[in-house]
């Protein structure tokens, strides 16, 4: 008896692929699901960190615990060594930075560079949200920088994603009201400065590629004052790629153009000595951007388009996780 051959499934439909509305429900389906789950916690999101609020006192656990959270006054009334308990800060507020630069309208896998960007807004915002959480942005484009005041809620975040889904690509603004010289991604940066009064979380959200020097050694023009933010807030500067802009492919003739100035150039991919270079200079291109977010200090997320970007978050946000205990262990192990 033969089988009835069983017709090919469909591919699942990419971001592109859907409609805004269905984009959002299927984003906060995927947060929610792939992501809450794995990093629950209340107040323990992508950069977790130690609470300021004192909630008690407990034994102290030797390994476990760190010396300088002693609570000497119950210590000595009670002749055992206890330590300070300490509750999240019980408001948090987020300020997001979204590039979205002619260079983020860039893809060649599932999503382009800007709906990944979309992808990581979403991922901050319902993990982020919470009673009397609050959550500001700021969107670099080529009609210049749009500002969205910090607030709480889930109606807010959804109209911050649907503006980002909804916001004109490049060729696609009024140039009569755009600004003659585009914002830059310091600008942006400058800009979040301005408005973050409050101790918080600041997200970035770009391919870094703004203004970096021909010299791999120089510092490019955001590195300072992204370093100014990470004095006062924690910084999770996410950094956007997509394959092709680490390596070219043996495809023959093909025609390169700059998404920033509009210059075109054609390029024959089946020179292995160019696509080599091309790889290196795309190598060192991106140790700089590494480079320049790690003397900020600044913590880097790497996502990129032809991966699954909750994945790479749950995996970030486990290995930040692992650093922060890992002093408190050994300080303990050590006494």
């Amino acid at each position: 008896m033969r089988r009835r051959p069983v017709p090919p499934r469909p591919a699942e439909p990419g971001l592109a692929d859907l409609a805004p509305d269905q984009q959002l429900r299927r984003l906060e389906l995927t947060v929610t699901r792939r992501l809450d789950g794995l990093l629950h916690g209340q107040h323990r999101g992508l950069l977790p960190g130690p609470g300021s609020e004192i909630a008690g006192s407990r034994e102290y656990r030797p390994g476990e615990d760190e010396v300088r959270r002693m609570d000497w006054a119950v210590t000595a009334r009670t002749t055992v060594p206890h330590v300070r308990e300490v509750d999240a800060d019980r408001e948090l507020t987020t300020w997001l930075l979204v590039d979205a630069s002619p260079s983020m309208e860039y893809g060649t896998a599932a999503l382009d560079k800007r709906e990944l960007a979309v992808a990581a807004v979403a991922a901050v915002g319902f993990l982020t949200a919470g009673v009397g959480n609050r959550l500001g942005a700021q969107v670099l484009g080529p009609d210049g920088l749009r500002r969205f005041p910090a607030r709480s809620g889930r109606t807010h975040l959804l109209a911050l994603l649907r503006a980002l889904l909804a916001a004109p690509r490049a060729g696609g603004y009024d140039e009569e009201t755009a600004p003659l010289v585009p914002p830059t991604l310091n600008d942006g940066l400058d800009g979040v400065q301005r408005v973050a009064n409050r101790r918080g979380l600041v997200v970035v959200v770009s391919d870094f590629l703004d203004g970096l020097p021909d010299d791999p050694a120089g510092a490019p023009p955001w590195e300072a004052a992204l370093r100014r933010l990470a004095v006062r807030h924690q910084v999770l500067a996410v950094e956007v790629t997509d394959p092709r802009e680490l390596e070219l492919p043996d495809v023959g003739l093909i025609t390169l153009v700059d998404p920033e100035t509009g210059r075109r150039r054609e390029v024959w991919t089946g020179d292995r000595t160019l696509r080599q270079r091309y790889a290196e200079a795309a190598a060192a291109q991106r140790d700089q951007v590494r480079g320049a977010l790690r003397r900020s200090g600044a913590t880097q997320l790497a996502l990129r388009t032809d991966r699954d970007w909750s994945v790479d978050i749950v995996r970030h946000v486990h290995a930040q996780r692992r650093l922060v205990a890992a002093p408190a262990a050994a300080r303990g192990g050590a006494a």
